[in-house]
């Protein structure tokens, strides 16, 4: 494979994009506004129009967009990927959506004559730029495996979960644990800050301790010092959130912290935070 075809090139999708040219890869990318993909398009990337224009050629399509619908939207609305890909293509959702959506786009993109594999990605912002993601594939191993090269030029945590929709699946937990883990940081920063702490010597005291974690590094200084730009939206957090309860439900599983931090997320969502960093759940406690 060399000539891939990219839809999604926003926070993550945008140094993805740069790692995958750093390989050796050609890169053909849509984006909706082309000014906001003007930097990895002096730096080699192959701007299209539409869609159907950007995956034509394309021995591989990689997709990483905001919602469903808009998953939905770029695979199976007319004239998108399934109508124009070529036959053949390998197929490669890295968008967290749906299970089902997945299965659904797995079945459709298989009786096509594609090769399909929903690989989710965990890792942040930061994972994204040093190409050390964590990535979750779900669909056929023999897919997956002739899918390295392109997996290894993003991440370095690369697993295989099963069947079509596994990998979303295990995308699904690890927001599950996030969210208890980055609630469990604001509590404790509030904790302090209402005690008297020095929030940044406390954080440092912490750290390497058994409370140390992901989101204690990834964030816990930022929200010291009030910093909310986004790594990671808040309104797509919102998003898996709700898609891991309704699968919750589905399997009678009663998650009640992943319920809490929601309804917290959603609150915040109210007042207009919708679109910065998930460590702006701290104005929650505030």
């Amino acid at each position: 494979m060399k000539r891939i075809g990219f839809i999604g090139v926003g926070i993550m999708g945008k140094s993805m994009v740069r790692n995958l040219m750093k390989a050796g890869y050609e890169l053909h990318i849509y984006a909706r506004t082309r000014e906001k993909v003007e930097d990895v398009i002096l730096e080699g990337a192959i701007f299209h129009k539409t869609i159907k224009e950007c995956v034509q050629d394309c021995e591989a399509v990689i997709t990483i967009v905001g919602f469903p619908k808009d998953v939905e939207e770029v695979y199976f609305d007319t004239g998108n990927i399934l109508d124009s890909a070529k036959t053949g293509a390998y197929l490669i959702d890295m968008t967290t959506t749906s299970p089902k959506i997945a299965e659904k786009l797995y079945e459709e993109g298989t009786k096509r004559g594609f090769y399909v594999l929903d690989a989710p990605v965990t890792g942040g912002d930061k994972g994204a730029k040093a190409g050390t993601l964590s990535i979750l594939v779900g669909g056929e191993k023999e897919v997956y495996e002739t899918c390295m090269p392109l997996f290894e030029a993003m991440g370095t945590c690369i697993h295989y979960h099963g069947k079509a929709g596994m990998g979303q699946y295990c995308k699904l937990a690890n927001q599950i644990m996030i969210a208890g883990a980055l609630s469990g940081v604001c509590e404790a920063i509030a904790f302090a800050k209402a005690k008297g702490l020095n929030l940044d010597t406390m954080l440092k005291s912490v750290s390497q301790g058994s409370a140390g974690s992901k989101q204690l590094d990834f964030f816990g200084e930022k929200i010291v010092h009030g910093d909310d730009e986004p790594g990671f939206l808040i309104k797509h957090f919102v998003k898996d959130m709700k898609l891991a309860l309704i699968e919750a439900n589905m399997s009678e599983l009663e998650l009640n912290v992943l319920s809490q931090v929601l309804a917290e997320y959603e609150e915040l969502e109210v007042e207009g935070y919708d679109n910065k960093g998930t460590q702006a759940l701290y104005h929650y406690y505030e």
